[in-house]
């Protein structure tokens, strides 16, 4: 079992200390053999999370400057809400970061949510139904930007007279499959509308679902993958696993095991909310965590 290494919390304090303790806790995250270091892309603190008006930082300047610190590490947001950016600038956006980590971005992507930094800072927050159209056609763009077709899109909500996006990311292999564009995650769990987007256009598939209703939620996904004629292990698995790891690492792990049993492979983690050192939480998990997660599955 792989995992990923999710940043939530800048913390309140000294401005000045928000950037060393960023990069200090993706440089323990490489060095502790994560594959991704995620960020949640917000320009408000998630009120789940604390308080609106507690720090935090833009996510794509955020991953451009995790790029110069660091060497190996995949570099994703988890996830970017549709409505944030324009999709022909999001492209273009996630190509540069891609192009400077040297081929180390990902695109994640969901249909946004947080109704009060929208009104808060004069974004259009459009209806739920709108926000899944857009999100489609920001898919079908970012693909036709990362490809031959310099040609105009035409869509319900975007119109684009060209697609042209110079350079085009950095050539990768994955997997056994050389595509010339980041991997796309979709993050999300409905049924009717997400998993259906996942089965046709996602690499990764993230879900905080609960544990008890992830079969299920596979088993929608694989409908929806028959539909398309995908194959379902062509999509890898990706879930939240947001929970004190030391306190009861058994019980954890015992979790973990349940996830890879469904096929999942790669679990996010993180310090908690509230954590005064984000980089030693990092750094012990690693030593501790780890190496009995990597013998799972």
């Amino acid at each position: 079992m792989r995992f990923a290494v999710h940043y939530i919390d800048f913390l309140p304090g000294d401005p000045a200390a928000l950037g060393p303790t960023l990069s200090r806790t993706a440089v323990a995250a490489e060095r502790a053999g994560a594959e991704i270091f995620t960020l949640a892309d917000h320009f408000f603190q998630m009120e789940a999370v604390g308080k609106a008006e507690d720090p935090f930082l833009e996510g794509y300047t955020s991953m451009g400057f995790l790029a110069g610190r660091t060497e190996k590490i995949t570099l994703t947001m988890l996830v970017t809400g549709v409505t944030y950016r324009y999709p022909g600038l999001l492209a273009k956006i996630a190509t540069t970061l891609d192009v400077l980590s040297g081929g180390r971005s990902m695109l994640g992507l969901g249909a946004a949510w947080y109704e009060r930094e929208h009104t808060a800072l004069g974004v259009p927050y459009p209806p739920l139904r709108d926000r899944f159209e857009m999100l489609e056609e920001t898919l079908q763009i970012c693909l036709q930007m990362w490809s031959e077709n310099d040609g105009p899109y035409q869509g319900k909500h975007y119109q684009l007279a060209e697609t042209i996006c110079r350079p085009q990311p950095i050539r990768a292999t994955e997997g056994g499959t050389i595509r010339n564009r980041p991997p796309i995650l979709l993050g999300g769990s409905g049924e009717k509308k997400t998993l259906r987007m996942v089965a046709q256009y996602a690499d990764v598939w993230h879900t905080n679902a609960p544990l008890s209703e992830l079969p299920h939620k596979i088993e929608v996904l694989h409908r929806h993958c028959e539909t398309f004629d995908r194959d379902p292990a062509e999509i890898r698995m990706h879930t939240g696993h947001f929970t004190d790891p030391f306190t009861d690492t058994d019980a954890y792990l015992k979790n973990a095991e349940a996830c890879a049993a469904l096929g999942f492979d790669l679990l996010n983690v993180g310090p908690l909310p509230g954590n005064p050192d984000p980089a030693g939480w990092v750094e012990r998990f690693g030593e501790q965590i780890a190496p009995r997660l990597a013998e799972i599955g």
